[in-house]
Parts: C-alpha cells; structure tokens; sequence
C-alpha cells in the first residue's frame, strides 16, 4: 500500500513503529550479526578476486609488453646488421674494381712513371745474353730409380722387423 496523503479505506491506518517492540537477547543480536559479518566476508572475497584479476592480467600485459621490446630490440639490431653488410658488400665492389684496374698494363706503367720516376728501356740500355744449349730439363729416362727397401712406409717395416 503506498503511503500518501489520501487513504482510500474506510479503515484507519496502522502506525508502524520504528523500533521494534519485541524484547531481543543478546544472543539472538549476535546470530544477526553474522550474517552480516558473512555478507561483508563475501564482499571482501569478491574484492580479493577482483584484485587478483586485475593483478593477473596485468602481469600478462606487462608480460607481453616485455617481450614485444624484446622483439623490437633484436629487429633493431638485425636491421643495423643488414645496414652494415651492405655497407661491407659496396665496399668489397669497389676494392674489387681497385683490384682490376691495378691488374691494367697501363696502370701500372703510369704509377711506375708518377711514383718511382722509371722511364721505358732505350735500345742502349738493352743487353743480350748467351746461354749454353744444354738442356735444362730432365726427361723421363733420366729419372732415379728407388729402392723398393725405401720405397716401404713405416708400418711396413715395423711388420717387417717383427716377422724376421
């Protein structure tokens, strides 16, 4: 019944006091009590739980967090790795170029003329020399023959020593 103003009965209303005329021991205060007590122990591990959620997952963000810098750390180094080799793979084209050029007939003639100050043979300062038409060169007949005694490894002659 909703208290207002007007009452539509033709009964009088009843007052409701606001104590309680019953006689309560202290016993039965206690027992109420604990429910109370049970309801705040509920919200207390309801607050626990929560707590531990929001603990838990961050300790999962700050896990993922911790490994995606780890990524983003050897990324970094893998890319100066891959700055650096192609630094090294220009450098190796150009020393090869440096080579071949060097390997030039021509290049070396000037760099023989800039830095040391030598000059082209004259017909003067060239000499002839004579060899003797002995040959120098041994053919195969003239070859040595070995010994078979030498001829023989060192394992060989240790068998050898122990079968005499």
């Amino acid at each position: 019944m909703a208290r207002t103003g007007y009452q539509f009965e033709t009964s009088p209303r009843k007052l409701e006091p606001s104590y309680n005329p019953r006689k309560r021991n202290r016993m039965h205060i206690v027992k109420e009590a604990q429910p109370s007590n049970k309801k705040h122990s509920l919200d207390n591990k309801k607050k626990v739980k929560l707590t531990l959620a929001i603990v838990g997952v961050f300790a999962v963000l700050l896990t993922i967090s911790y490994r995606n810098s780890l990524i983003n750390e050897k990324f970094n180094k893998v890319q100066s790795q891959k700055r650096q080799l192609s630094m090294i793979q220009k450098e190796n084209e150009q020393l090869k170029v440096n080579i071949e050029n060097s390997l030039n007939n021509n290049y070396i003639e000037q760099q023989a003329k800039e830095r040391l100050g030598m000059k082209k043979l004259t017909n003067k300062q060239t000499v002839y020399i004579t060899l003797p038409k002995k040959d120098y060169v041994e053919s195969p007949a003239e070859r040595v023959s070995i010994d078979e005694d030498d001829s023989k490894n060192w394992i060989e002659s240790i068998f050898s020593g122990f079968a005499d």
